[in-house]
C-alpha cells in the first residue's frame, strides 16, 4: 500500500540554473550534489522543499529538456500572504509566468509559472477540502477570477 510520496525528479538542462529557481524562487534547501561522479543515469542534485516535519524531497537530474509545454503540471500548496512575494522572486529569476485558469470564487489562488525546461508548476493557496466544499455549493460560474 503506498504512505505517500518519497520524491519528485525532474530532468533539466543546466543544474545550476536549476538550483537558483528551487533555492532562490521556491526556498528550498540543497542537500545534495553528485558533481560529475554520479551515482545514478546523470548528475543530480537533491533539495528539500516545504516546512515542517516532512518537507518533500525534489530530485534534478541533467539531461534533455521536455520538448514543448503541456498542462499536466505539480502544484505546491502556498499560504495566501506569501503568495505575491515568491511570484516576485520566480519573476526575478526570468521564469515564464503562465496566465492562470478561471476559477470559482472561494477555491483559492494560483500562480502558473514554467521552469527553465518546460516543467509546469503552480503554487495554491487552497485546499481540497474547500474546493470540494465550493464545488457542492453549487453555482458552476467558471468565469469568475479569484
Amino acid at each position: 500500500m503506498i504512505s505517500g510520496l518519497s520524491h519528485m525528479t525532474f530532468i533539466v538542462a543546466d543544474l545550476d540554473r536549476s538550483e537558483r529557481l528551487w533555492v532562490e524562487g521556491l526556498e528550498a534547501r540543497k542537500i545534495y550534489d553528485s558533481g560529475k561522479a554520479g551515482f545514478s543515469l546523470s548528475p543530480e542534485r537533491f533539495f528539500l522543499l516545504g516546512q515542517g516535519a516532512e518537507p518533500l524531497w525534489i530530485a534534478l537530474m541533467e539531461g534533455a529538456p521536455l520538448p514543448e509545454r503541456s498542462y499536466n503540471h505539480v502544484a505546491f500548496k502556498i499560504e495566501d500572504a506569501e503568495l505575491e512575494a515568491c511570484q516576485a522572486r520566480l519573476a526575478h529569476l526570468g521564469v515564464d509566468m503562465r496566465e492562470g485558469r478561471s476559477r470559482v470564487a472561494g477555491e483559492g489562488r494560483s500562480l502558473y509559472f514554467h521552469d527553465f525546461d518546460n516543467h509546469l508548476f503552480e503554487l495554491h493557496t487552497g485546499t481540497l477540502e474547500q474546493r470540494l466544499a465550493r464545488y457542492a455549493a453549487g453555482q458552476h460560474g467558471r468565469n469568475v477570477p479569484s
